[in-house]
């Protein structure tokens, strides 16, 4: 090929002209094998080596091998053994359809001589395929009025084969209207056709199921089959009919708007549109084609209406049934109409009264009222009834009237307005009701008196009260209405401490409010006893009464009230004697007050406020008793000044004060001694004065003392001045005896003092007895008691030398009962 292509192109083009001609020689062989369609795959067909004249291993040596132009290839060389096998599926039919001989032809190349090869291959036929129908059903329509001897064309058979394997005949199955005659055509196939050998009745049998058969003539034969339905057409020979030639049915008169009640049902033997049967309502003047509507197609009768068994019992209906062509029918529904319980009762009011005196007697008439119920039967029995315990009943007349009367008294108070509720229930099932409802108002009388929640009451007034202070508020009751409920109010007239109440209290006539009209003392009164009365606007009015107690509550407004010591009417200050040899808890004196509060307002307590010997003295909190705290010492000063404080538990706490001064001797000598020595020490100028001082208060005392004496026997030798001592609480008061005159600027040391003297009824003797310290007193006013606290820690009083001076200078009484005791005097 090398050496070709070098050559010049005149050279080239000789050559292969010289190429082609020896390929068309050796081409002119030809070989023909024969092979059945359908044989599996690698299947013998030829022996190409043998038939070329080589071996069966010179075939690759040589390069044989098969040329096809573009189709698939069906056959191959097989290397080993040097024969043509078939390379897959081989199908007649596909390949050749219905050719009578199928050939297929192939080249095979030599390469070693390139040499070409002609090779022919017949496929034989195999009877591998049935006949077929196109149509595997066919339905075919004849009319009933066709004649016999028609005939009908059918589908033919199809058969892929040829030859003996293709369609050989058709055959029918066996029936008693039909038969088959096949016809050849031009071409060779066969066509078959039905003939109507039988008048047809579609009454009879409406449809023919027939079966065509299509054979081969291969070995074994096949077949193919159509099924034929031979569909009878109807004529119209027959009318419709109803199932029934009267239709009954029962409707309850509640039947909702829209339910079917009947289905009428008229059949025609024909079919198709001769069977088609419609339904219509015969026209009817009567309102009964507007309470029930047909349906045309279905022949179902609806409810348009609602019924009404009180307006017709029974509804007749005329019905026609038609066909497609016009023939008809007719029939008539009766529908009969059931009652039920669906009318209630209905009340009808003849008379009635709005209201009526609480005080009627029992059976008055109240209504009258008829009921009536629509329906019919037991539907229609009636029965009224009334609400349990309601003073009411009912009283059944004639035609169904009845009246509303009452049972027993009424009582406003207790229900002013009767909403009456009459029940009227018929006999149906379930039984349906009806309410009626009567209003009736109660009116009032006057019977019933204004009442207090209370019996009595009580009211707590604190004293000192603004004049016009509200004190109470009383409300009274009236279970009557208007006028006869208006409630006034006023005091029963009485007399207080001489004062009419109504000076002391009034009330508010609409309002019942107590209003004080004076301020109230607690130590004046603590209670007031009060009538309060309430009557209504009624006619007659009617009145109650009801007792109030006002009671005034103490308010802490008095001062405690110091009896003991007494104050001096000169504002002189009392002295007190203690022994020096007085042991710790010595009574000295003992402060009394009193206080005209009450209770806890006036529980008095006792404080020591100030001391100038702090720690000497101490006093009782609650027996205001002034004893020693201690022994005294020959260092503590002669005179001890004391405040003690008196103080209640009000709130606020009211308080008041004494000063106390306690002489320290043993004698009123001593203790006069003591004093001028103080005064000596203080002032050698006045020694003489004060000498002169104490030898007057000596020579005053026994005057005193012998004035005493003198009458007590005067006062024995008058026994019935007795009983004026025994009134004044069996003591006698402190007279004063005499005054001295202060002299060097010093008042008088001793200005008034007191003595008590008793006598004892069943003695010969008459006895003066001197109290002990503790009942002298001296009394300090209240105004000169300070506002402050007095309950604080005493104070030490200075002892300086203007002090002292002063100390001595107000000692200026001294009660000489002290100085008797002290001297032992009887």
């Amino acid at each position: 090929m090398a050496a070709l292509l070098k050559l010049p192109n005149r050279g080239r083009l000789v050559l292969l002209c010289l190429l082609l001609a020896t390929l068309w020689e050796a081409g002119a062989g030809q070989m023909h094998y024969s092979v059945p369609e359908e044989i599996e795959k690698g299947s013998f067909v030829g022996n190409i080596a043998k038939d070329l004249g080589l071996e069966p291993q010179e075939l690759a040596e040589r390069g044989v091998r098969i040329v096809s132009r573009g189709r698939t290839q069906l056959f191959a060389l097989n290397p080993r053994s040097g024969s043509l096998v078939t390379a897959g599926r081989i199908d007649r039919e596909e390949l050749c359809a219905q050719s009578a001989r199928c050939l297929l032809s192939f080249n095979i190349l030599r390469e070693d001589k390139l040499s070409i090869y002609s090779v022919e291959v017949e496929i034989t036929d195999i009877n591998d395929n049935a006949p077929r129908f196109v149509v595997e059903e066919l339905e075919l329509k004849i009319s009933e009025m066709t004649t016999p001897g028609f005939r009908i064309p059918l589908k033919s058979s199809h058969d892929a084969d040829v030859g003996e394997n293709t369609l050989q005949r058709y055959e029918l199955n066996s029936n008693d209207h039909f038969s088959l005659d096949v016809r050849s055509g031009k071409d060779g196939n066969k066509y078959p056709e039905l003939v109507l050998e039988r008048a047809l009745d579609r009454e009879e049998e409406a449809v023919h199921h027939l079966v065509l058969v299509a054979l081969d003539g291969g070995d074994p034969v096949r077949s193919g089959t159509s099924r034929i339905r031979v569909m009878v057409l109807d004529a119209n020979d027959n009318a419709p009919v109803f199932t029934q030639p009267e239709y009954h049915v029962n409707v309850p008169e509640n039947t909702p708007v829209g339910t079917r009640i009947l289905t009428v049902t008229a059949t025609d033997a024909d079919e198709g549109y001769n069977a088609q049967v419609a339904y219509f309502l015969e026209k009817n003047p009567e309102e009964t084609s507007e309470v029930f509507e047909l349906k045309s197609s279905s022949g179902e009768i609806t409810i348009t209406k609602s019924l009404d068994y009180e307006d017709a019992k029974f509804h007749e209906i005329d019905i026609e049934a038609q066909d497609g062509p016009g023939l008809l029918t007719r029939t008539k529904v009766i529908v009969a109409v059931l009652d039920v319980n669906d009318n209630p009762p209905e009340f009808y009011m003849t008379s009635a009264t709005s209201s009526v005196p609480e005080d009627s007697p029992p059976g008055t008439i109240i209504a009258l009222f008829n009921v009536h119920d629509r329906d019919s039967g037991q539907n229609a029995f009636i029965t009224c009834s009334l609400p349990e315990n309601l003073p009411f009943k009912l009283e059944r007349s004639v035609d169904n009237y009845h009246r509303l009367v009452t049972t027993r008294v009424l009582d406003r108070e207790q229900f002013s307005l009767y909403n009456i509720t009459v029940i009227a229930k018929d006999g149906g099932n379930p039984p349906l009701s009806t309410d009626a409802h009567i209003l009736l108002q109660v009116t009032d009388i006057n019977d019933n008196p204004p009442t207090f929640p209370h019996t009595s009451y009580s009211a707590y007034l604190p004293e000192n009260n603004p004049r016009g202070a509200s004190i109470f508020s009383m409300m009274a009751h009236d279970p009557d209405s208007d006028d006869n409920a208006h409630v006034t109010y006023n005091l029963a007239e009485d007399i207080v401490q001489g004062a009419p109440l109504s000076s002391y209290i009034s009330i508010n006539s609409d309002t019942g409010i107590l209003y004080a009209l004076r301020s109230f003392d607690y130590e004046q009164f603590h209670e007031l006893q009060l009538w309060v009365t309430a009557h209504d606007s009624g006619n007659p009015p009617l009145r109650s009464n009801v007792s109030l107690s006002i009671f005034v509550l103490d308010q802490n407004d008095n001062v405690p009230e110091i009896l003991y010591p007494a104050l001096p009417t000169d504002g002189s200050t009392g002295v007190e004697l203690a022994p020096r040899s007085a042991e710790p808890g010595y009574l000295v004196t003992k402060v009394v007050a009193v206080d005209r509060d009450s209770g806890q307002n006036a529980w008095l307590s006792y404080r020591l406020l100030k001391a100038s010997e702090p720690g000497l003295f101490a006093v009782g909190l609650h027996t205001g008793e002034v004893r020693t705290a201690r022994a005294l010492l020959d260092r503590d000063a002669l005179k001890q000044s004391l405040v003690v404080a008196v103080q209640d538990h009000g709130q606020p706490p009211l308080s008041a004060t004494v000063t106390l001064t306690v002489a320290v001797a043993d004698s009123i000598p001593e203790a006069l001694a003591d004093l001028g020595s103080i005064r000596t020490s203080a002032n050698p100028d006045d020694s003489g004065l004060t000498l002169y001082l104490v030898v007057a208060v000596a020579a005053v005392s026994c005057v005193f003392l012998a004035f005493v004496i003198v009458l007590l026997a005067f006062r024995l030798r008058r026994w019935h001045t007795s009983r004026l001592l025994q009134a004044s609480g069996g003591g006698l008061a402190g007279v004063p005896a005499s005054q001295f005159v202060g002299v060097d600027g010093v008042r008088a040391f001793l200005q008034a003092y007191s003595h008590e003297a008793w006598l004892t009824a069943d003695s010969r003797g008459s006895h003066v007895i001197f109290p002990q310290p503790n009942y002298a007193d001296t009394l300090i006013s209240q105004e000169s008691c300070e506002k402050k606290d007095f309950l604080s820690e005493p104070q030490l009083i200075p002892e300086d030398k203007e002090e002292t001076f002063s100390q001595v200078n107000s000692l200026r009484n001294i009660p000489v009962s002290y100085f008797a005791k002290r001297n032992k005097f009887t």
